[in-house]
Parts: C-alpha cells; structure tokens; sequence
C-alpha cells in the first residue's frame, strides 16, 4: 500500500517537474525581448515567474529525490524486485580437447 501511493505520488511529482522545467523563463530570453519578443513576460513580470518556478523546481526537486529514495529502501528491505542479471545462468566451460 505505501509502495503503491509512494509510486503515485512519484510519478505526479516527476510530471510537474518537467512541465515547470520547460516553462521556466530562460537566461537567453532577455535578448528576444529586445528585438520585441515580450509575450514571456505579459501574465507575472520579468521577476515574478522566475522566482514562483525556481521555488517550485526546488520543491520538486526535493520531493522527488526523497520519494525515489523511500521506494528504493522500500523495495530493497521487503525482497522487491531483483536484479536481472540474478536469472542469467553462467556459461558452461568449453569442453577440453
């Protein structure tokens, strides 16, 4: 049960993350809005959405780290999945001439 909502909580965390990624305002951005490219900055300002998505990314971040942390105690503590090279028999030696 806490593997399942672990693995759920994971996941959504992982989506956000990468959404807030991509939309985070870029250092070369500055350089559009000379030549006239201001639509980034219309809805919060120059500073507003750099600090609104920096503080969300670390959040994520962290929150991700921790559960990919958990789950990997977690399966590795309750016999979970083993490694495949578990299941991958040895080669028997060459018969001898």
């Amino acid at each position: 049960m806490l593997t399942a909502l672990l693995t759920v909580v994971h996941v959504i965390v992982c989506a956000v993350l990468i959404v807030v990624v991509l939309l985070q305002h870029g250092k070369s951005a500055d350089i559009a809005a000379t030549f006239g490219g201001m639509g980034s900055q219309t809805a919060f300002g120059p500073r507003g959405t750099a600090t609104v998505f920096s503080r969300l990314t670390t959040w994520c971040a962290i929150v991700f780290m921790l559960t990919s942390m958990f789950l990997t105690y977690i399966t590795s503590r309750h016999g979970g999945a083993s490694s495949v090279m578990d299941q991958v028999q040895t080669p028997a030696a060459p018969p001898k001439k």
